[in-house]
């Protein structure tokens, strides 16, 4: 089971998370809106692998064990993420121990570099939480973690439906070009499939493609 991981998300078709990269920090001086002392978020503005880390088995994983269900536990769990330097390597030591406690096995899976884009994040949750954010119009950090979070919850079943359709699209489209970058997704009409009822829930792959794949990759 792969779940995808990127900026602070993690998402599947029935688990999804957020964690905003701040912390909270005492003010060192009064001013007219607070006085000194009073705690105010900051924004992490450099994260590293120790960030990253803290975050995978603090948050992710707590995130992911609480929701879980009973009858999956003892399947195994990939946690997806790109190869950007502040990720940690999928063999951590800390993550993996972390990973492997209350009987779960939870591992990191890095996507290839330079791989066709199969991140469902990028495919359009992101500009789908975006669209919804933008219309909030915040003017301070707490303000705008508010208005993500509050987007994130917001986003319809019914989007993340057309979402994960188009990451389908996406793998038979790459599968007709043996893998490669210069892939053209179709036009499918999600909206009015979705007003008429009949939006499928998941795509058919010719079976000559899956055979063309395979002996494409056994080459």
């Amino acid at each position: 089971m792969y779940i995808l991981m990127k900026n602070g998300f993690i998402c599947h078709e029935k688990l999804k998370g957020i964690f905003p990269f701040t912390f909270k920090e005492p003010a060192k001086r009064s001013s007219k809106n607070r006085v000194a002392g009073t705690l105010e978020t900051k924004a992490i503005t450099q994260v590293t692998k120790d960030v990253s880390r803290s975050y995978l088995i603090h948050k992710v994983l707590p995130a992911i064990k609480a929701k879980w269900p009973i009858s999956g536990v003892r399947e195994t769990i990939f946690i997806q993420q790109d190869n950007a330097k502040p990720h940690i390597h999928s063999l951590d030591v800390d993550f993996l121990e972390a990973g492997r406690e209350d009987g779960f096995d939870i591992r990191l899976a890095c996507q290839p570099p330079q791989s066709p884009d199969m991140n469902v994040l990028d495919l359009g949750f992101f500009r789908a939480i975006q669209s919804l954010q933008h219309q909030e119009a915040p003017a301070t950090i707490d303000e705008l973690v508010y208005a993500v979070e509050k987007s994130f919850e917001e986003l319809s079943p019914e989007s993340l439906d057309c979402v994960f359709l188009t990451l389908q699209a996406c793998m038979i489209e790459v599968m007709k070009v043996n893998g490669g970058n210069n892939k053209k997704l179709p036009h499918m009409n999600k909206s009015q499939l979705t007003r008429c009822g009949v939006l499928p829930s998941q795509l058919q792959c010719e079976r000559e493609i899956v055979e063309k794949t395979v002996a494409y990759l056994q080459q």
